[in-house]
């Protein structure tokens, strides 16, 4: 997609602090951290959110899943605990319609309250 930033970021014409990346997903320093740690988790492939995932991204996101447990275990927040968060949709807080997960940790991050 040509205004999407995410897609700017995968195809190296927006710089980002890439902290993982391979041939399916790229995962990065999120600019506005809302814990010590904050990195977003991307595919390469545009997909605005979750209502647009296919059977045929199974692989693709337990790939990225897996990979976030990797990246948790590298910034040294496995043990003490992190949050992922996707949000989807505008009601949610989604902000760039390029589905990401968000890695959040490196402190106590409160008590998420869910009803």
């Amino acid at each position: 997609m040509e205004d999407c930033i995410f897609c700017k970021i995968v195809k190296k014409e927006i710089p980002a602090d890439i902290v993982y990346e391979d041939d399916l997903i790229i995962a990065f320093e999120d600019i506005n951290p809302q814990a010590k740690v904050h990195t977003l988790i991307i595919p390469k492939e545009h997909i605005p959110n979750n209502l647009y995932l296919e059977g045929r991204h199974k692989t693709l996101i337990g790939h990225l899943i897996l990979k976030a447990n990797e990246i948790a275990k590298m910034k040294n927040i496995a043990q003490t605990g992190f949050r992922l968060i996707v949000n989807n949709g505008k009601d949610a807080g989604q902000e760039v319609f390029h589905i990401h997960w968000h890695l959040l940790g490196g402190e106590p991050l409160g008590r998420l309250v869910c009803k």
